[in-house]
């Protein structure tokens, strides 16, 4: 028999009030889809400053549940759940126009990690996202991360 602490009506902070008054109201809810989390991403750049974004053309943002195991294998990493997100491409410092036929630069974004990231910490989902997509991003300006930093605290 599990020993479990007595149910409240407490649920997280930023949880709608009809959660609040009924613990049932959270069973329909589900994780967001990978639409629904392309979404997210879009709104969350959306917030990024103009000449952030400005300088973004040609970037695409791509969402999947996980890293390939190419991807694990090559950066040395174990656990599917430990890369939130990545850069793959030539990043502005490094670019030159006499590379013909570049891929064009990608920043993943890996939704299942997020989700676990985002259910062990006190941040919104669309703040986690944003913060991946702005230091993967950052990856191809060649940003430090106090410049990522600035760029998130305008975002807002």
């Amino acid at each position: 028999m599990l020993d479990l602490p007595p149910m409240t009506n407490k649920a997280p902070h930023h949880a709608p009030d009809a959660l609040l008054t009924d613990p049932l109201a959270w069973r329909p809810l589900k994780a967001p889809s990978l639409a629904e989390f392309e979404a997210i991403a879009a709104e969350a750049f959306g917030r990024l400053p103009k000449t952030f974004r400005d300088r973004c053309e040609g970037v695409v943002i791509q969402i999947d549940d996980y890293a390939t195991e190419e991807v694990l294998d090559s950066m040395g990493i174990e656990s599917e759940l430990d890369l939130m997100g990545l850069f793959q491409g030539i990043g502005l410092p490094f670019q030159s126009d006499s590379t013909p036929g570049q891929m064009p630069n990608m920043v993943w974004l890996y939704r299942v990690p997020i989700l676990v990231y985002w259910a062990e910490h006190d941040e919104t989902l669309g703040h986690v996202i944003q913060h991946v997509l702005v230091h993967e991003i950052g990856h191809h300006f060649g940003l430090s991360d106090d410049d990522m930093y600035e760029i998130e605290r305008l975002a807002g």
